[in-house]
């Protein structure tokens, strides 16, 4: 198993993972950059916000398995937990995809494109 993934178990036990595809997906899915969403302090105040995130994050999953996941799905599958393990597995995924907040930190400043002195 991959060390970016994190299980979470909703329906049934599922790989929770931000990859490449599924970074590209949520930055097209809510307009934000990676910045803005490794930033977040994801609480509830928006939950369409945390289906499209864990959405994104199972895609890999449901393509592998021959699933046609819909966001529309989501309601029902992030029903099958409280939200409190919900966030935490997204947290887990995302320290898995990036690591630390200083590793993640380091990254970002690596991936911005160079200003002008």
């Amino acid at each position: 198993m991959n060390n970016d993934v994190v299980i979470i178990e909703l329906d049934k036990p599922r790989e929770l993972r931000y990859g490449y595809k599924a970074l590209k997906t949520l930055v097209a899915m809510t307009g934000k950059s990676i910045e803005d969403i490794t930033e977040m302090d994801f609480g509830i105040e928006d939950l369409e916000l945390i289906e499209k995130v864990i959405y994104c994050g199972l895609l890999s999953d449901a393509r592998k398995n021959g699933e046609n996941l819909k966001l529309e799905d989501m309601e029902d599958l992030l029903d099958q937990k409280p939200i409190q393990y919900t966030l935490q597995k997204m947290t887990e995924a995302f320290t898995a995809a990036f690591g630390s907040q200083e590793e993640l930190e380091k990254n970002l400043e690596r991936m911005a494109p160079e200003q002008k002195k």
